[in-house]
């Protein structure tokens, strides 16, 4: 059973976003998204699937990223060769198996949040380059892959609004190969060029099913490892370089898997999934070609010189804007070696929310997963496979970090300065009246900084000067169409900080 104060704060939060309708989205706002595909594409209970995206809905979630897996999708994807009359540019072929993204897509715009697909293989055997090899990850063939990507953009056109090409291309359980390796002491990348010739097939296969879409790249997972076999996972701004055929320099290159080369193009952003894993999210990633969200200025330059010299072309101008399609901490418990502490998820979720936020490039915080997945049967590291990342325990079990993401505050206080930034985001948006207080640490009174309104989408900001030790927190209040209090006052997250001085 969901504890009662756990109950009474999406409560809240539902009866904030049925009070006010909505309104555009102010400039500058992040969008809030969520990607667990087990809790509804998944979920074989349909009745669970609904009251899952129900919750979505209360908890103030904007956008959904479902998989649209070609292998899950298209027909005897065990096979070497495809079915007999089989068209994969046509969505109603009777081959292709739809229903499970069906019920997801409906569910989750009847609940009146926006859908993202990801449309990625591994595909079915019968398009590999070579299907004699039994692996479905080897060489997709890149005209069969458009096919694909048309047939989703046909089918679900009307109901999406961004398209993203392929998941994670710099890891072996998605694409193969990753290097291209004579020996262990030579290998040199083969999955960007690869993926590069996936997204330039899937581009206008979809733009000409579906004008009006934004269509996003990259996927890049944040951390990778030395490469000694073609099937390592290939650090981030590795694969972003070879991608746009720069060298280590940023400079331009045409060398092995470059010549010939043909720039990715008309495309409108940049996806990338900043997992900063055991560290905080301000904590940097001591190599240099892995980063995490704290090292975002890492794949911020790497994209801008790739743009300047033509190797990532966008439809429109301006810089790439950045799409961060998953972001996450595994817990423990229940996963003692992968995880961080209860506490620290909720902190540091908070946290990178503003991160986040403050960035203008960056469009989209995907929230990886909403609820764990069940732990693996085994000893040691078997036994907790998956990912333990979700609000939710997998028998249901809120978290400490499900309180904190309805209402995220973070005070922001640099090394030697008295100049705070206090931030925060009312979940579900509209606008909120929201009470900022304050109190000397150990006192029991607080004491009213400011009352502002919310954004559209529910953030609030200001700055404030901290000269002594101080503890912070805000309140709101859900109010009805008339502005008329609705519910129970919400407190957020205590935040304590102490300005430090600079050293001499």
């Amino acid at each position: 059973m969901t504890p009662r104060p756990f109950r009474l704060l999406l409560l809240a939060a539902l009866l904030a976003g049925l009070a006010l309708p909505t309104a555009a989205r102010a400039s500058g706002d992040l969008e809030v998204a969520i990607a667990d595909d087990a809790a509804v594409l998944k979920e074989p209970d349909a009745a669970r699937a609904a009251r899952t995206v129900a919750a979505w809905q209360a908890a103030g979630i904007d956008t959904v990223r479902l998989f649209a897996e070609w292998q899950a999708i298209a027909p005897e994807n065990d096979k070497v060769a495809p079915p007999a009359g089989f068209h994969g540019a046509d969505p109603g072929d009777p081959g292709y198996y739809w229903e499970p993204l069906d019920r997801a897509v409906n569910l989750v715009r009847g609940a009146g949040m926006r859908v993202t697909l990801n449309v990625t293989g591994p595909g079915p055997l019968w398009a590999s380059s070579e299907p004699a090899r039994a692996n479905r990850r080897f060489k997709p063939r890149p005209d069969l892959f458009a096919q694909f990507a048309r047939a989703v953009a046909l089918r679900y056109g009307p109901s999406v609004e961004r398209y993203i090409i392929w998941n994670e291309p710099n890891q072996p359980l998605w694409l193969q190969p990753q290097f291209s390796c004579p020996s262990p002491a030579r290998c040199t990348p083969y999955s960007p060029s690869l993926y590069r010739s996936l997204v330039r097939a899937a581009v206008p296969a979809i733009r000409g099913a579906d004008p009006h879409a934004q269509i996003i790249v990259g996927t890049i997972s944040s951390r990778g490892g030395a490469p000694r076999s073609k099937n390592v996972t290939m650090r981030p701004l590795t694969f972003i370089r070879a991608l746009g055929c720069v060298d280590g320099k940023l400079k331009r290159t045409r060398k092995g898997t470059c010549a010939g080369f043909r720039p990715i193009t008309d495309v409108d952003g940049f996806a990338y999934q900043p997992h900063s894993v055991l560290r905080a999210p301000d904590q940097p990633n001591p190599n240099p070609d892995e980063a995490s969200l704290a090292d975002l200025p890492r794949v911020e330059t790497a994209l801008d010189a790739i743009q300047r010299q033509g190797g990532l072309r966008k439809r429109g101008t301006g810089r790439f804007p950045i799409f961060f399609t998953e972001y996450a901490y595994q817990t423990r418990p229940p996963d003692p070696y992968a995880g961080v502490s209860l506490a620290n998820q909720s902190r540091w979720l908070e946290q990178g929310a503003y991160i986040a936020w403050k960035n203008p490039r960056v469009k989209s915080l995907t929230q990886y997963e909403w609820r764990d997945e069940p732990l693996g049967r085994g000893t040691n590291a078997t036994k907790y496979s998956g990912w333990q990342s979700g609000l939710l325990f997998a028998d249901g079990r809120a978290k400490p970090s499900m309180r904190t993401f309805l209402n995220p505050f973070w005070v922001d206080l640099p090394r030697g300065s008295r100049r705070a930034r206090l931030w925060g985001q009312v979940r579900p948006g509209n606008a909120h009246l929201v009470t900022v207080q304050r109190r000397t640490p150990g006192r029991k009174a607080w004491t009213l900084v400011r009352t502002v309104r919310t954004t559209a989408l529910g953030y609030w900001t200001f700055t404030r000067t901290v000269t002594t030790p101080t503890e912070f927190r805000y309140t709101w209040q859900p109010l009805d169409a008339y502005d008329a209090p609705s519910g129970p006052p919400v407190a957020s997250d205590v935040m304590r900080v102490s300005p430090v001085k600079r050293a001499a």
